[in-house]
């Protein structure tokens, strides 16, 4: 018991024990999500075929890849299939090609995608307890700005990664070729060039972490409070994140249509060596979407499923995770006493 709540004692998590918790959810969010999203692009490739050059986003659960496409059709998306539909193309594909082909392509995204996830669930969870142990633990605020702070970092630490990742998939690179595009693009268009594509996404996810951490803490303390408990169980963190992951994606769902577009759009014009328009803007792409297909273009929910995964899953998993690891931490801890506690005795 906690001797100044009268509750049971909440134990406190270290920043390791955060970081092993969110890596183990964000490989348990990938592999379930990620079936969905080859589905998909498979689907896609069999109406309209993915020639060399041309560029599709592939999304893990965690994050959204912008991939190039290789010559050949022994690559995973040009496989021949004639899927009838989800449950059909899912069934041919792990009765002609193994249950392994659900997860192609997914090794080399995690190579980003796990660690910008662990930097920005760790960065929530130290602030969140920095600002609570500032500010008292009822502002409802802090939620808010811890998660824009920590998606703010993870974006701008991963968005030169990914441009580069991006440039390697599409040629093989030696490291001193890799070398000479980065400085290249830096002599060009000086270093704030890395980080094209920034601020589409951090329109898209810092309003999104916003809303889902605002939503997540006022829901999952409302259900502890109905079920009369201290500490959230699984199914408390699974609802919670799935109707406020929800929510949120919905109501950021255009800036996520326009990043898409943007992403694609400028990758095809760098891939031709040709000029970037002057109107290639955030603003100036959704003014084109809303002319050309109405306001319901920017609600156009081709990719959100990365989104909803990651809500319904990353929680659920790292914060059971989390409890985990603390679990045996203690374990070892009061062994340890005991051990000490018997020598000292004998």
């Amino acid at each position: 018991m906690d001797p100044e709540t009268g509750g049971p004692e909440i134990v406190k998590v270290t920043p390791l024990q955060q970081m092993l918790a969110s890596c183990t959810g964000a490989i348990l969010t990938s592999l379930m999500v990620t079936p969905l999203d080859v589905i998909k692009i498979r689907l896609q490739a069999q109406g309209n075929p993915l020639s060399k050059g041309k560029c599709f986003l592939y999304s893990n659960g965690l994050m959204d890849h912008l991939c190039v496409c290789e010559e050949g059709n022994k690559v995973w998306y040009k496989k021949p299939g004639r899927f009838q539909g989800t449950s059909d193309a899912f069934l041919k594909i792990i009765r002609n090609e193994g249950i392994k082909s659900l997860w192609s392509g997914l090794p080399p995204t995690l190579v980003m995608a796990v660690p910008a996830t662990v930097i920005y669930f760790t960065s929530y969870d130290q602030l969140t307890a920095i600002l609570r142990s500032k500010l008292g633990e009822n502002e409802t605020y802090i939620p808010i700005v811890a998660g824009i702070v920590a998606r703010l970092g993870a974006v701008t630490v991963i968005s030169p990664l990914e441009l580069i990742r991006t440039k390697m998939q599409s040629k093989k690179f030696s490291y001193k070729e890799l070398h000479q595009f980065v400085s290249k693009k830096v002599s060009e268009g000086g270093w704030i060039s890395l980080w094209r594509g920034w601020a589409p996404t951090v329109l898209r996810d810092v309003p999104f972490s916003a809303m889902y951490w605002y939503n997540y803490e006022v829901l999952k303390k409302w259900l502890c409070e109905k079920s009369d408990l201290y500490e959230p169980t699984f199914m408390i963190n699974f609802t919670s994140g799935a109707l406020s992951g929800s929510f949120a994606a919905v109501a950021t769902l255009p800036f996520d249509v326009v990043k898409t577009q943007k992403q694609t759009q400028l990758w095809m014009y760098e891939s031709h060596k040709m000029p970037v328009p002057s109107n290639m803007s955030t603003w100036a792409i959704m003014k084109n979407i809303v002319a050309e297909n109405g306001l319901s273009g920017l609600f156009t929910a081709k990719n959100n499923i990365c989104k909803f995964g990651r809500s319904l899953f990353l929680h659920s998993h790292g914060q059971e995770s989390e409890k985990f690891i603390s679990n045996k931490s203690d374990i070892v801890k009061i062994t340890e006493e005991k051990k000490d506690r018997q020598g000292s005795c004998n």
